[in-house]
């Protein structure tokens, strides 16, 4: 047995189970992945985060090429984009998490940094977040847009659709999407009050 997959599987799997016990991911439309010896592991298409088990994770290379029989998510081309711009990433979330996704919906956002930093905290854990504009999920026209500017930003809200974050590994991307949650709903808040 590999322990060290069996630590990173682990992992996922809790923070699948937190989001989704927390209503941050919902159904089968989250996804997330990370890297072990070369090979990237990505929730499986149909995949719940709220049921997730070590053997509902498609494995491919950062070309693509699969090495189980298992159907990758249909947004793992956004998570390939990541780990190729940003070689030090070793996971990638993306949910469609409430705050995040109303806050993607504003209009008139800063798309190179759509994320006001009411609190330093979002800064601290993730960096800047651009706003990616929208296009049909799962679609190709998605991964290209998303592709083009993925080197410019620490993370990345996609419009009208969810956050896509990354991290060294699973649990610092995990609380980084905690951290811009936490902010989209302070500036959601504050939207409204202001």
């Amino acid at each position: 047995m590999d322990k060290t997959l069996d630590k990173k599987l682990d992992n996922a799997i809790w923070v699948a189970h937190s989001l989704f016990q927390r209503g941050k991911a919902s159904g089968s439309v989250a996804n997330l992945s990370f890297v072990h010896e070369g090979k990237i592991y990505i929730t499986a298409t149909g995949a719940c985060f709220g049921t997730l088990k070590p053997g509902e994770f498609a494995v491919m290379d950062i070309d693509g090429n699969q090495y189980n029989e298992l159907k990758p998510s249909k947004e793992w081309p956004l998570h390939l984009s990541v780990f190729k711009a940003k070689p030090d990433t070793g996971a990638v979330l993306h949910v469609h998490s409430t705050y995040s996704v109303l806050w993607s919906c504003v209009p008139g956002l800063n798309e190179s940094d759509c994320m006001p930093d009411h609190t330093p905290y979002l800064k601290m854990k993730l960096g800047t977040v651009g706003l990616i504009p929208y296009e049909k999920p799962g679609s190709q026209e998605l991964f290209n847009v998303f592709e083009k500017r993925v080197k410019a930003n620490n993370g990345w809200l996609l419009s009208h659709h969810g956050p896509v974050v990354p991290g060294k590994d699973v649990m610092e991307a995990f609380f980084a999407l905690e951290e811009l949650e936490e902010s989209a709903q302070i500036a959601w808040e504050l939207r409204k009050r202001l």
